[in-house]
C-alpha cells in the first residue's frame, strides 16, 4: 500500500508519538513512558511554559526530541492546526485531553458545557481522522484514546460520563474498521488516578477509599500492555476490572443507583 511515509522531526528517524494534555496525570505519564520507549514527541497543551519544561525534562532524561505545539482543543482553529501536524505523520496519537466539570447540569454554563464536549469528543474525532490515513498508508500506528470506567458504569455525572460513553462506542466501532490494516485503537477506561484532574473541576474526592485509586504508572502501563494483545478495551486496575464486569451481570437502573450511593455522582457534571 502506497502513501506518504510517518513524518520525523528533523534530523531524527524515531517513530513520532503526539500526546494531547500531556503536562500533567496521564498525558505526562505517557509522554515519560514512549520518550523512555524512544519515541520523539509532538506535545500539545495549552500551556507553553508547561510544555517547555516537559520538553526539556524529555530531553535532559531521554535524549527526546520535542515539537511544541501550544492549542486550546476546545478553540476549532487550535484543533485545526494539531490536525495538520497529524496529517503529515505521527506512528502514535494518545488523545489524553479531557475535563470534568463541578455542579450541577442545569447550573453549569451552556458555553462551558459546549467547551467540554469539544475537548472529551469532537478533538478526539476530529484528530484520530487527520492521523489515521498515514498509518492506514504506513500499515502500522497506535491510537490510544482516554475515555473513563464513568463511560462504562451509569451514575457519575452526566456530560463528563457521556462523553466519555461516545469515546468508547467510537473506538469500539472503530476498530472493527481498522481490522487488517496494521492500525491498533484502544479505548483506555481508568477509574480514579491519583492526578490534578478532581482538583481542577472542583471535585472533592477525600472520603474516597485508598483501595480504589490508581497510579499513572499503572494506567500507563496497562494501557501499553493491552495494545500489545490488541485488546480495544483496557480498565487497568483489578478493582475496577471486578465492577465493570459486575456491572455488566446487573439490571442498568440498579448500577446507577448503586454508583450514585457509592461514588456520589451528584455535584459534577
Amino acid at each position: 500500500m502506497s502513501g506518504p511515509a510517518a513524518a520525523r522531526l528533523p534530523g531524527h528517524t524515531r517513530p513520532v508519538a503526539l500526546i494531547t494534555g500531556p503536562t500533567s496525570g496521564i498525558g505526562a505519564g505517557f509522554a515519560t513512558r514512549l520518550a523512555a520507549l524512544g519515541y520523539d514527541l509532538v506535545l500539545v497543551a495549552r500551556s507553553a511554559d508547561r510544555l517547555a519544561e516537559l520538553a526539556t525534562d524529555l530531553e535532559s532524561r531521554f535524549g527526546t526530541r520535542s515539537q511544541l505545539l501550544p492549542a486550546d482543543l476546545s478553540v476549532s482553529a487550535d484543533r485545526d492546526l494539531v490536525c495538520e501536524r497529524l496529517a503529515e505523520g505521527v506512528d502514535f496519537l494518545v488523545n489524553n485531553a479531557g475535563f470534568g466539570i463541578t455542579g450541577e447540569f442545569w447550573t453549569v454554563e451552556p458555553a462551558e458545557l459546549q467547551r467540554q464536549l469539544d475537548v472529551n469528543v469532537t478533538a478526539v474525532v476530529q484528530l484520530t481522522r487527520a492521523a489515521l490515513p498515514s498509518m492506514i498508508a504506513a500499515a502500522k500506528g497506535s491510537v490510544v484514546n482516554v475515555a473513563s470506567v464513568a463511560g462504562l458504569v451509569p451514575g457519575r455525572g452526566s456530560t463528563y460520563s457521556a462523553s466519555k460513553a461516545y469515546v468508547i462506542s467510537f473506538t469500539e466501532g472503530l476498530a472493527g474498521g481498522l481490522a487488517g490494516t496494521g492500525v491498533r485503537v484502544q479505548a483506555l477506561c481508568p477509574g480514579f488516578v491519583h492526578t490534578e484532574f478532581h482538583q481542577r473541576a472542583g471535585i472533592e474526592m477525600s472520603s474516597l477509599p485508598e483501595q480504589l485509586w490508581l497510579t499513572v504508572d499503572q494506567v500507563v502501563a496497562g494501557s501499553l500492555a493491552d495494545l500489545d494483545k490488541d485488546r480495544v478495551i483496557c480498565v487497568p486496575g483489578v478493582q475496577y476490572k471486578a465492577i465493570t464486569t459486575i456491572a455488566g451481570l446487573i439490571p442498568r437502573g440498579l448500577v446507577g443507583r448503586l454508583n450514585r450511593g457509592l461514588l456520589n455522582g451528584r455535584g459534577r457534571t
